[in-house]
C-alpha cells in the first residue's frame, strides 16, 4: 500500500508524526510525504524534523504567502503532478488548511481514495476559511477519522450516513503526540517562575480587530498583576500590538518557541489562555484548565465538561473567568474525551482493512 500524505502547517507535521511512526511498523506500507510549504519558515528545517522524530518530506512544493485562491490552485496543480507520478492507493490529509483542501480535490479528480484525519469538526462559522475546507474535504473522502463523538454526530446530522463514506471514531492523534513528546519536552531558555499563566494569541479574528485585541490586552494586563503571564508572540501579532501602542509592560512576552518547549510550558503552567484550537486540547491532555479567547470552538466537549470556558474578547468576561477558573469542574481521570492514545494505530488498521 502506498500513502501520499499532504501537509502544510507545522501542527500537521506533529500530528502526522504519530501516524508515520505507526506506518513504519508495517513493511507493506510506503508513505510519501508532501510538504506544500503553506506555513514554511526557517524553523521548518532538518533540525525540526530530527528533534520531533518526524520523517522528512519527500517533496517540498514551496507554495505559501499567497491569497487563498492562488495558494490552493497552485497546490492542486503540484500535488496532482506528484500523485500522477507516485500512483498512491490513498491520499491522506489532516485538519482544515488550504493544503488539506487541495489534497482532497486532487484525490477526488484522480479517483484516489481519500482519508481525512480530524474529520467532522465544526465551528458553525462559515466566515472561517477553515470551516469551508473541513466541510468540502469531508464530503469527498472515502474514510473519515473523527477525533470525538461530537465530530461523528456532526457528520450524522449533515446526512453523511447516506453517503458511501466510512466514518470511524478513532480518537485524536494529537493525544498520541502529547504522550510521545512529553518525555522529550525541554525548558525554554528564559527565567520562568512557578505558577504562571501560558497565553497565546494569533487568530485573525482577534489580531485584525482593534476592539477585540484592545479588550484582550486590557484584561491580560489586569490579570498580570495577580499572576505572571508568559506570552510567546508571533512577530505579526507583536507588530500589530506595537502599532496600537497597547500596554504590555507587565506581561512576559517572549519569542515564539519550538513545539518541545511549548509542551514544557503547557505541562508546567497553572492555566492556559488562548485563541488556538490545538492548545485548548493540549491543555486538557496535560490536565490544565483553559480559557479560550474566541466566540466559538470546535472542541465543544471541553466546554460541556467544564475543562474550558469561552469568553470571546470581552475583558470583563476574561477577568471573571480567570477569577473563577479554580471553580471549574476538576479533571475527571475516568473521562476519556479523545481516545486512549491509540488513534494512530486505529487509523492504520482501518486503512489496511478497508474494502
Amino acid at each position: 500500500m502506498k500513502i501520499l500524505t499532504i501537509l502544510g502547517a507545522r501542527p500537521q507535521f506533529i500530528k502526522a508524526g504519530s501516524v508515520s511512526r505507526q506506518i513504519s511498523k508495517h513493511q507493506d506500507i510506503e508513505e510519501i510525504i508532501v510538504h506544500t510549504g503553506q506555513h514554511y519558515d526557517a524553523n521548518m528545517s532538518d533540525i525540526f524534523f530530527d528533534e520531533m522524530k518526524i520523517p522528512k518530506p519527500n517533496y517540498f512544493l514551496g507554495i505559501g504567502g499567497k491569497s487563498h485562491g492562488a495558494m490552493t490552485g497552485q497546490m492542486i496543480e503540484k500535488i496532482e503532478e506528484v500523485a500522477v507520478q507516485e500512483k498512491p492507493d490513498w491520499i491522506m490529509v489532516y485538519g482544515d488548511t488550504n493544503s488539506t483542501l487541495a489534497g482532497a480535490i486532487v484525490a477526488s479528480k484522480l479517483h484516489v481514495k481519500l482519508a481525512h484525519i480530524e474529520a467532522g469538526l465544526r465551528s458553525f462559522n462559515m466566515q472561517m476559511p477553515e470551516e469551508v475546507n473541513r466541510i468540502l474535504t469531508d464530503r469527498v473522502s472515502s474514510i473519515l477519522f473523527c477525533p470525538t463523538d461530537t465530530a461523528v454526530k456532526n457528520l450524522q446530522n449533515e446526512g453523511f450516513d447516506n453517503f458511501d463514506i466510512e466514518i470511524i471514531q478513532s480518537g485524536d492523534v494529537m493525544q498520541d503526540g502529547a504522550i510521545f513528546y512529553k518525555s522529550l519536552a525541554s525548558k525554554p531558555n528564559i527565567d520562568i517562575e512557578d505558577n504562571y499563566i501560558l497565553c497565546t494569541i494569533h487568530r485573525a479574528e482577534n489580531t485584525d480587530n482593534e476592539d477585540r485585541i484592545r479588550d484582550i490586552f486590557k484584561a491580560l494586563n489586569k490579570i498580570s498583576y495577580d499572576k505572571k503571564i508568559i506570552l510567546p508572540l508571533h512577530p505579526r501579532t507583536k507588530k500589530i500590538i506595537d502599532s496600537l501602542k497597547l500596554d504590555t509592560t507587565n506581561l512576559t512576552i517572549i519569542e515564539p518557541v519550538g513545539y518541545l518547549e511549548m509542551v514544557w510550558l503547557i505541562d508546567n503552567c497553572s492555566l492556559v489562555m488562548t485563541d488556538s484550537g490545538g492548545l485548548q486540547k493540549e491543555a486538557y491532555f496535560f490536565k490544565k484548565q483553559s480559557i479560550t479567547l474566541r466566540d466559538e470552538t470546535e472542541w465543544v466537549e471541553l466546554v460541556e465538561n467544564g475543562f474550558n470556558t469561552l469568553v470571546g474578547a470581552n475583558s470583563d468576561k476574561i477577568i471573571e473567568s480567570y477569577q473563577n477558573h479554580s471553580k471549574f469542574k476538576t479533571q475527571n481521570s475516568q473521562l476519556n474525551l479523545y481516545g486512549d492514545g491509540e488513534a494512530s494505530k486505529k487509523i492504520i488498521e482501518a486503512l489496511l482493512n478497508y474494502e
